[in-house]
This record gives structure tokens, C-alpha cells and sequence, in this order.
């Protein structure tokens, strides 16, 4: 009976296998015609600035002829999205044979991403870059359809972006490669969106802590790719004194672990102290020798940019703090507010150079 649901137990895994690779499959020719779909569109109406004047009724002629001979999917919005994708993805930056040709292998190739999440990187991403980077992201951690919409909602582009705060992320973070170095700095984001908790405006750091770790799915998302959950209020003894941590995570990508200390209040100088301690006793008995010292997150409702840089200079630790919001902000306040804090990190880089050019 034993040997039965060994070839059982395979039959059921070779079975999935297939059906997943056949899903696959499926979505990429569906996206590999939708985007022949939208290149004959717009070749068909650049042919004379006539026909490119009656884009509109085209689409509409298009999408009753197409529906009455396959049904659903092909409405004029949905012809005009095609239309779009292909302008968003032209032909020179796929290759040279689809542009000649339909050669759906090498659009199968370029386009892994179901049909359903081109449709939002077509309508949402706000530049080329941000694209390349959301695609690529969205294969890394495999997001859905809702996870990469959220994440263009949140700017989570923009605020990597600033939270590398250096200008070689807008080309190599948008094709990152998994051997490439990273830093703390680069992988902790400021501010962090914590809105699919659906916290009251009032609650309790334990509530906090609780909710993350229902919702770990999202707030994995959030954090990133890298992070793997280790345990919650894990319990440590110095001295005669026993401890609790609210969260540990490991980065991958950094090989270390992340220990993260939750306050409801204002970022304070104690609160450097208390995870310096932490960290001191997880480097000693929790950090194995082939990884890297742990970092320190302390992420709070609010901080004092000041205080927070004299807190946490000079320390032996790697500690950081980063906000967190429980609400999402307007996008477009969200977005001046970044582009804000991104010229005055300019500014300050500038500044910064012009004093090194003159010792």
C-alpha cells in the first residue's frame, strides 16, 4: 500500500505540473495576440491621418465584428487597451523577427506576465522605468493581479526609489539581478504602507504587532521579495531580565537578520538604546557564523528627522527607523510629498559633493 501513494502522491504532482505550465502557456499566447492585436490596430490606422482620425469608430466597427464571431473580450475599451499595449511595448523593444513578423515564440518569451497585469502596467506605471521595474518585481515575487495594483497605488516604486536614495536604482533597480549588493538603507522603505490592516484610529502596539502577523502575506509584500518571517515576541534573558522582540525577519539578499521594535508613539533616543541591546545579544546568540550582524528596524508612527539622525550616528549596531501609516494617502499628495523629499536629497547630496571638491 505504501508503494500505491508514493506513485499516487507523483501521478498528483506530475498532474499539477502540467496544469501549470499549461496555464502558463495559455496566458502567454493570449497576451502574445492581444499584443499582434493592438500592432495591426495602429499600423492599420497610421496608413493615412484619415483613418487615424476615425481611431474611435474603428475600434467600434472592430469590436461588433469581432464579438459576433468570438464573444467576450474583445469590446471597444478592451480593443483600445490592446491598442495601448502595444504603444506601451513597441516592436524595437522586443526584437527585430516580431517586428517583421508574428512570431508569437518571442513574444511568449518577452511578455511572462498574465494578460491581466499588463492591462494595469499599460493604464498605471507612470514612466518606462517604473514599468521595467514592476514587471520585473511582479515575476521576482510572483504578485497577482491585486498585489501589483496595490503596489503602484502605494508609489512603491518611487519610494524604493528614495529609499536607495541614489540615481543607479532607476536603471539597475529596475532589472535587479539577485547577486546584485544591497544595503540596510536600500531595503528598508520610509515611509511603510500598513493600510491593509484596517486599524481604528485607535489601537495598541499589540494590536499592531498582532495584525501584522495575520496579514504577513501582505506585509511581506510591503517590506519586500527578501524578508522571511522568523517569530514573533521572541524572548531573550540578559541578566536577570527577560525580554521580548515584536518581530524577526531574515533578508536573504543581506543574509542577516531583522529585528524589528514597534512604537506607537514618536520616534525617542531610548528607544536606540533598548534595540542596541537587542541587536548586541541577537549578534551574540542568534546570528549564526556565516551570516551577517542584524539590523535594527524601529518603525514608528512619527519621527523627528533630527533626532533621529544624531540617535542613530556613530552606533556600532546597524540600527534604522522608518514610519509607517495605517491610511493611504491622496496619490498625488503622496507623490509631491516624495518628489519634495527627493529634491531635497538632491540638494543635499549636491552640497555634499561641493565640500569634498574643495579639501
Amino acid at each position: 500500500m505504501a508503494g500505491y501513494d508514493g506513485v499516487l502522491s507523483e501521478l498528483v504532482s506530475l498532474i499539477e505540473s502540467a496544469r501549470r505550465t499549461a496555464v502558463r502557456a495559455v496566458n502567454a499566447v493570449i497576451t502574445a495576440t492581444y499584443w499582434e492585436v493592438g500592432r495591426r490596430i495602429v499600423e492599420y490606422e497610421q496608413k493615412g491621418e484619415k483613418r487615424a482620425a476615425y481611431g474611435k469608430a474603428l475600434l467600434r466597427e472592430l469590436a461588433r465584428d469581432l464579438t459576433a464571431k468570438f464573444g467576450r473580450g474583445f469590446s471597444a475599451d478592451n480593443l483600445e487597451t490592446m491598442r495601448l499595449f502595444y504603444l506601451t511595448y513597441p516592436a524595437l523593444e522586443i526584437s527585430e523577427t516580431v517586428s517583421r513578423k508574428f512570431a508569437p515564440e518571442d513574444l511568449m518569451k518577452r511578455f511572462q506576465l498574465p494578460w491581466s497585469h499588463y492591462v494595469i502596467l499599460t493604464r498605471r506605471s507612470r514612466s518606462p522605468e517604473a514599468r521595467a521595474f514592476y514587471e520585473t518585481e511582479a515575476l521576482r515575487g510572483g504578485w497577482t493581479v491585486r498585489q501589483l495594483d496595490r503596489q503602484i497605488s502605494t508609489l512603491f516604486y518611487e519610494r524604493t526609489a528614495l529609499s536607495r536614495n541614489k540615481a543607479a536604482m532607476l536603471t539597475k533597480g529596475a532589472k535587479a539581478k539577485p547577486e546584485d549588493a544591497v544595503t540596510p538603507e536600500e531595503e528598508i522603505k520610509d515611509p511603510l504602507f500598513l493600510e491593509f490592516l484596517g486599524l481604528d484610529d485607535k489601537y495598541s502596539e499589540n494590536e499592531l504587532e498582532k495584525n501584522l502577523v495575520l496579514h504577513l502575506q501582505d506585509f511581506l509584500l510591503e517590506l519586500g521579495n527578501d524578508f522571511a518571517f522568523i517569530g514573533r515576541q521572541k524572548r531573550l534573558r540578559i541578566g536577570n531580565e527577560w525580554y521580548r522582540v515584536d518581530l524577526v525577519f531574515y533578508h536573504r539578499r543581506l543574509r542577516c537578520l531583522i529585528i524589528i521594535d514597534l512604537k506607537l508613539g514618536k520616534f525617542t533616543h531610548a528607544d536606540v538604546g533598548q534595540m542596541n541591546l537587542y541587536l548586541n545579544y541577537a549578534a551574540e546568540h542568534w546570528t549564526h557564523a556565516d551570516e551577517n550582524p542584524p539590523v535594527g528596524l524601529i518603525l514608528c508612527a512619527e519621527q523627528d528627522a533630527a533626532v533621529a539622525r544624531y540617535a542613530l550616528a556613530g552606533l556600532t549596531n546597524k540600527v534604522l527607523a522608518a514610519e509607517y501609516r495605517v491610511a493611504l494617502p491622496d496619490e498625488k499628495l503622496l507623490a509631491a510629498e516624495i518628489e519634495k523629499t527627493r529634491r531635497w536629497l538632491e540638494g543635499r547630496a549636491i552640497v555634499t559633493s561641493r565640500k569634498r571638491t574643495k579639501q
